[in-house]
């Protein structure tokens, strides 16, 4: 072996093609957490199930705890409460999940203290990267962002809404949110069973804010819900998935890693999709999708880039969203089958190397044309990350005036594309 040279592990490919990411095997951020004196919420027995959780109502508790929150470990002066409660998965069979509320020691006085539901972009397989752990060790990567909310008095619902067992961008998601804030509602101690709420999320926060959102008028009518604020939010799941399996040059390529979380976690929400994935990879697909089913969303990101799902296909000319089993799913779990009855505010880059403007736009025109409370503008600016900041200063403005009691203010769809079609990225 040269100096320098990584070793890969036995149950890994031991090299790929020249074209694509070059990385051995990476370490695993839950091994990292598994080592720290807060435990994972696999080995928490505060996460395990009642036997009798059939009987508990969606949103019920069924127990609650005071917690530390950190920030890169130093502690946060808020208070914290934890929340396990009763919510349903994608088959509406019983599960619990948990959420975390921030209440300021700032005064709010007028009104019931109002509440922003914060979803954050949690993209990870392993539970260990849901807030509820996040927040108590100190790595919750959004947590900058909570400040301002905060700071002006108002309460905060971080939910964990891929729950115990983690889903990703299905249905599911959005009745975990709902059930998070009626958890909230009914712990009398919190005083916020009569806050107006808002809903805030960005890429996978984005989804479970504008899922539970088109959910809550046949879900959960009695949520209080104010308005939401969300960008580059996935919605038609099919030309997502279209996209990101194939081959993509430049910064592009890294949409790649998307597509081995799709497989990992929908495989766990609709069991009967693992052997038809076993069928359809090559020995080493197999392999890397094997090697993300427990990580966050950094070393996530940074396995899968450049190692597009296609060229681990035994026929490089399937595609997967045409496959029965996928199309089903996929059209289930896509934005855009019910319309909000709530203020929306939405916003999309011009580019986005991970979700294209092409494959919301058609969601957009969808809303605007059934009637949805719709404000929907595109960002004159490039890059998924880079748009995660710039909408989230109107958002953090639009949700703390309508929290207020200020109007949402007149719609619009502003959705200019100023890159020409097929270009990667638009």
């Amino acid at each position: 072996m040269t100096a320098g040279a990584a070793r890969a592990e036995p149950e890994f490919p031991p090299s790929f093609p020249p074209d694509q990411n070059q990385l051995p095997r990476l370490p695993a951020e839950p091994d990292l957490y598994g080592r720290l004196p807060i435990p994972v919420p696999d080995r928490d027995p505060w996460y395990d199930e009642p036997s009798d959780l059939a009987d508990y109502a969606p949103g019920q508790i069924v127990r609650s705890r005071e917690v530390q929150t950190r920030l890169l470990g130093i502690p946060f002066p808020v208070y914290t409460k934890q929340l396990l409660f009763r919510t349903n998965d994608d088959h509406d069979n019983p599960i619990v999940t948990a959420t975390t509320v921030l209440v300021p020691g700032i005064p709010w006085i007028g009104s019931p203290r109002p509440v922003v539901s914060f979803q954050e972009a949690i993209d990870s397989t392993d539970s260990s990267c849901n807030p509820s752990h996040t927040l108590q060790v100190g790595t919750m990567k959004e947590s900058l962002l909570l400040q301002y909310w905060l700071e002006q008095g108002m309460a905060i619902n971080i939910p964990d809404y891929d729950g115990k067992a983690v889903t990703w961008i299905t249905d599911a998601e959005g009745k975990m949110v709902l059930d998070s804030l009626r958890a909230m509602k009914n712990d009398t101690g919190l005083g916020l069973a009569d806050s107006g709420i808002a809903l805030y999320g960005y890429s996978g926060g984005g989804s479970a804010t504008i899922h539970a959102a088109e959910l809550r008028q046949s879900y959960a009518p009695d949520v209080r819900l104010l308005g939401s604020a969300f960008g580059a939010a996935p919605t038609n799941l099919t030309s997502l998935l279209s996209y990101a399996t194939n081959p993509e040059p430049g910064l592009t390529g890294t949409v790649s890693f998307g597509a081995w979380i799709g497989l990992a976690m929908w495989s766990r929400a609709y069991p009967e999709l693992a052997p038809r994935i076993d069928e359809l990879l090559t020995p080493e697909g197999r392999q890397i999708l094997a090697d993300v089913q427990h990580r966050c969303y950094a070393t996530l990101a940074l396995t899968g880039a450049y190692r597009p799902v296609t060229e681990y296909l035994k026929d490089p000319a399937t595609k997967l969203e045409d496959v029965p089993e996928f199309a089903e799913v996929l059209a289930e779990n896509s934005i855009g089958r019910h319309v909000p009855d709530t203020p929306l505010l939405w916003w999309h880059g011009m580019w986005d190397e991970l979700i294209p403007p092409s494959i919301i736009l058609p969601t957009v025109d969808s809303y605007w044309n059934r009637g949805a409370d719709l404000r929907f503008y595109t960002v004159p600016a490039p890059e998924h990350i880079v748009n995660a900041v710039t909408g989230w200063i109107p958002a953090t403005a639009w949700t703390s005036a309508i929290l207020r009691g200020l109007p949402p203010g007149p719609a619009f769809k502003a959705d200019y594309q100023p890159l020409p079609p097929g270009f990667p990225g638009a």
